[in-house]
């Protein structure tokens, strides 16, 4: 993030978006916090960089567990760069956050492949629930447009990590 020296300091418009799933294709959703009434929140792991020099790859680790405590670098898991980026308009609402004039955010995407029955402990601070649903359920569950696509893009990606070196069997064997 970046400050000025009479206020909290700018949050970075990089960002990443992590999909975090099983072998057997299922998506770790969670629920943010401070959502209005009746409206539930749902998405995948997403944060922006603490500085401008962090690698997407340590954004991305560093998010994960955070808000959710899985650490990437666990027996099973696999944290790998999809070579996705998202750019969108930043919602007026939050524009506060951002240094003056800027009105955009890059999005990196990440696909994290963890074994089933991986612990799930969620920061409170920013999120309330959690569950695990099918890709296809997921993304139809996902606030934002760019994570249900996301979502979508699940199968082709998780095509290419070598699920059976994770010491677990892929969804089509």
């Amino acid at each position: 993030m970046t400050t000025t020296p009479d206020q909290e300091p700018f949050k970075i418009p990089e960002s990443v978006l992590v999909v975090i799933y099983t072998p057997m294709l299922d998506v770790l959703m969670i629920q943010r916090t401070g959502t209005e009434v009746g409206v539930e929140h749902w998405q995948s792991v997403t944060g922006s960089k603490d500085r401008w020099d962090e690698p997407w790859h340590e954004t991305a680790a560093r998010e994960v567990l955070e808000e959710t405590s899985i650490d990437v670098s666990a027996p099973g898991c696999r944290l790998d760069d999809w070579q996705l980026e998202n750019l969108y308009d930043i919602w007026p609402q939050w524009l506060h956050r951002y240094a003056p004039g800027v009105t955009r955010n890059r999005e990196r995407v990440f696909g994290l492949c963890v074994p089933v029955g991986t612990p799930v402990r969620l920061n409170p601070r920013e999120h309330v629930r959690w569950q695990w649903l099918p890709w296809l359920a997921a993304a139809d569950l996902c606030f934002s447009a760019s994570n249900a696509e996301a979502c979508l893009w699940l199968p082709r990606f998780a095509a290419q990590v070598p699920l059976r070196s994770l010491g677990c069997a892929s969804a089509g064997s």
